[in-house]
């Protein structure tokens, strides 16, 4: 028999298995020797009062053992499968892959920019020489902008689908099984590229296909129906299927769009500036200590407000992070942030953005591209103000 139970833990005993294991004997009234396991199933830190404790739900396996669960993937071939093209090979590119092989069809992912560990050279100069390669950078390249910039594995949206199959494929690729269960799952960017290359592994072995540093500049179509894609060299590719994940940052994309006459539009967006903290100010604020506890991660905040009817909100926090640059593209400024696994370095960093709407731009209604300008003008006035 399972029983599930929430139970409050000591940062200090979150490690501990009698402690735990005390705790559901206690709550579920049971003979300690009836207990033969437990497992945390979900975790968070409740900071509300002076005492912060983790708040666990806790499976515990009362008179039957606990079964280990293995984290694996049953695919099969697709090599013969029917093709599906797949422009980005970023999280949405990689995830639509996967579900390709799962459905029987055979992904070929196009993608404009390096393979993930090839990337780092690409960003080492960005980084030291300010140098900006336009097809490969933070934003472009195997893995996306989330691998180098961190992106986050959890959701403000209340439509996200079965996050638990996402990560679980995380940790079938060699994420910790940490993530299943922290609130606010998280596993670095030190060690991303190394899982973003073991899923590019299992697509190609069982069937799919990567072309790397080859950029699609059409998609070819006849008689309303899609047959393919050209790349920039000139080369063709058919499938009857096209997925197009290519992210926010890939301008041209947006441009083909309107050159072909499909439908695009102004969308609302969030704009603002990254800022950085030492995070022992966070900690002393959350955890109301003038020294965090070893036993608790560094903290994170999340702040949103109205003002004037207008939201404004922490976007991105990177507790123990830093602040990278991301541009796409020359004489630009734009910042992301990101942290190491271990989220050790000494500052914390946010975005704090407000809401640009459609009334906030002239013509936004009329022009598809009036708020992706207006994006451009601010980026590259940031790169004029900083000085270059």
């Amino acid at each position: 028999m399972q029983k599930e139970i929430e139970i409050a833990i000591l940062p200090e005993r979150i490690e501990d298995d009698q402690y735990i294991l005390q705790q559901g004997i206690k709550a579920l009234k049971v003979q300690p020797q009836q207990v033969k396991g437990y497992k945390i199933r979900k975790r968070s830190i409740d900071a509300r009062s002076k005492q912060v404790v983790y708040r666990a739900r806790v499976i515990y396996y009362i008179d039957e053992l606990p079964v280990p669960e293995i984290y694996e993937n049953n695919f099969k071939s697709v090599k013969d499968g029917k093709p599906v093209i797949i422009i980005g090979a970023g999280p949405a590119g990689l995830f639509a892959a996967i579900r390709c092989i799962e459905r029987g069809l055979k992904p070929i992912v196009i993608e404009r920019g390096k393979k993930v560990q090839d990337r780092r050279r690409d960003l080492a100069k960005l980084n030291r020489e300010g140098i900006v390669n336009p097809e490969s950078n933070y934003c472009f390249g195997e893995g996306g902008a989330g691998t180098y910039s961190d992106g986050k594995l959890y959701t403000r949206s209340n439509k996200r689908g079965d996050v638990d199959k996402v990560l679980r494929l995380f940790v079938s690729h060699g994420a910790t099984t940490d993530i299943l269960v922290n609130a606010r799952p998280h596993i670095g960017t030190n060690k991303l590229p190394n899982i973003i290359e073991a899923m590019r592994e299992s697509v190609l072995e069982f069937g799919g296909e990567f072309h790397f540093d080859q950029r699609v500049d059409d998609i070819l179509e006849s008689f309303g129906q899609v047959r393919g894609v050209k790349l920039a060299n000139g080369e063709e590719i058919k499938a009857d299927h096209v997925i197009v994940a290519t992210g926010h940052s890939a301008r041209d994309i947006f441009e083909l769009f309107h050159r072909n006459n499909w439908l695009i539009e102004a969308k609302a967006f969030a704009l603002g500036v990254r800022i950085e903290h030492p995070q022992a100010i966070i900690d002393q604020a959350q955890y109301h200590c003038q020294v965090r506890s070893e036993h608790l991660p560094p903290a994170y905040y999340s702040l949103v407000e109205q003002v004037n009817d207008r939201g404004v909100f922490s976007f991105c926090m990177c507790p123990g992070g830093v602040i990278a640059p991301c541009a796409t593209d020359l004489d630009e400024i734009v910042v992301n942030g990101w942290s190491p696994s271990k989220r050790n370095n000494p500052h914390a960093n946010s975005g704090t953005v407000i809401q640009i709407n459609l009334e906030d731009v002239a013509n936004a209604h009329k022009d598809p591209f009036a708020l992706l300008n207006f994006q451009k003008e601010i980026e590259r006035k940031a790169f004029a103000v900083g000085g270059g």
